[in-house]
């Protein structure tokens, strides 16, 4: 699975005006996202669709972001990660 590219970032764009929007991430290139001085947010694209990656307690943790239903699931966990 590679990493979103900017035609995907592009399908993504609303989705990425809301994830800018929270307090604590830097978005270092286009799409990737770090809290503090760790990954924390990146996109992917594959046949399947889109994900999105977001730092877990130990690892990445993977959404589908094909759907508005699942983007907002992703906003909510992300608010979720940032409120621990």
């Amino acid at each position: 699975m590679k990493h979103a590219g900017a035609e995907a970032l592009r399908r993504l764009e609303a989705l990425l005006e809301e994830v800018r929007r929270r307090q604590g991430l830097k978005e270092r290139k286009a799409g990737i996202f770090y809290r503090k001085s760790k990954a924390f947010l990146h996109f992917h694209e594959d046949p399947a669709g889109l994900f999105a990656d977001l730092r877990g307690a130990d690892d990445f943790d993977r959404f589908q972001v094909n759907t508005a239903a699942q983007e907002q699931r992703l906003l909510d966990e992300i608010d979720r990660r940032l409120s621990d």
